[in-house]
């Protein structure tokens, strides 16, 4: 996915690359001005491409999560993905249809459209630290702590494992992780250190690899599951939070755009119908 919006972006610019770095008074004059200009043949097919997938993705996630007719057609996380993916490659699209030529209704809409993915990139980092079925669905604290406990029992019962290994298990369970941006970098050097202790207890007690193995996922799914029950409260806050960001810039975006197209259409900028 990322690399299809990547290899797009990259292909677009390296293609335009002359006429978008063309003073705007002189790209009249430009080989490649009746393409790319956003009324042009290639420039107008971007804009109405890019739109299309922006509404697409905005109109078939909601549909999915709020309607409860589609709630089974495929899984959320898929959904959410798809929506990811024509919602950053779309607003890419557009941006070159403008061919970077920003002022009056258009200038609000592209800051919107800004806001919006970044504000879905926020929203998406914050989503990944919620726990959740493979489905989709959010996790609650009791299903978490159900997971941890089964996880625990695994290690206790079915491995070969002494009262020094779960000394190091429950003093990395036992670890204060702070919150906030400047101490990730603390939280996961601490986290790297103990998987390091992990894979030296693991070699001192000769386990057959794929044993060891699955005791190392079991130990750093047990450090994962704590680090997120602690801050699940807090994320969810976050999550909540964010749709209060996200939500009215794609709106106003989606009209911003609808205003647009209507124009378009008005003074007769039909592309190739």
């Amino acid at each position: 996915m990322i690399v299809v919006i990547v290899a797009s972006a990259a292909l677009l610019l390296f293609i335009g690359y002359s006429y978008y770095s063309t003073p705007l008074d002189q790209r009249y004059f430009h080989a490649a001005h009746q393409l790319l200009k956003p009324s042009g043949l290639v420039g107008h097919g971007l804009g109405i491409i890019g739109s299309l997938m922006i509404v697409i993705g905005v109109f078939t996630y909601m549909a999915r999560k709020r309607i409860k007719r589609f709630s089974r057609i495929g899984i959320l996380k898929y959904w959410l993905e798809f929506h990811i993916f024509l919602c950053t490659l779309g607003p890419i699209l557009v941006m070159y249809h403008t061919a970077f030529k920003f002022g009056g209704l258009v200038s609000i809409g592209f800051w919107c459209m800004v806001a919006v993915v970044l504000s879905g990139v926020i929203g998406r980092f914050i989503y990944l630290q919620i726990p959740r079925t493979i489905e989709g669905r959010m996790l609650t604290l009791l299903e978490l702590e159900k997971i941890r406990e089964d996880n625990k029992e695994d290690l206790q019962n079915n491995h070969q494992l002494d009262q020094s290994f779960f000394n190091l298990m429950n003093e990395a369970l036992s670890k204060k992780y702070t919150e906030g941006i400047r101490h990730w970098i603390s939280n996961y050097s601490d986290e790297r250190i103990y998987y390091k202790r992990l894979s030296l207890e693991v070699k001192r007690l000769q386990l057959p690899k794929i044993e060891s193995r699955k005791v190392k996922e079991l130990f750093k799914s047990e450090i994962s599951l704590n680090r997120r029950i602690r801050r699940l409260s807090t994320m969810h806050r976050h999550f909540r939070n964010w749709h209060v960001i996200h939500l009215p810039f794609a709106l106003v975006l989606l009209v911003i755009m609808a205003i647009h197209v209507g124009v378009a259409l008005f003074f007769g900028y039909k592309w190739i119908f």
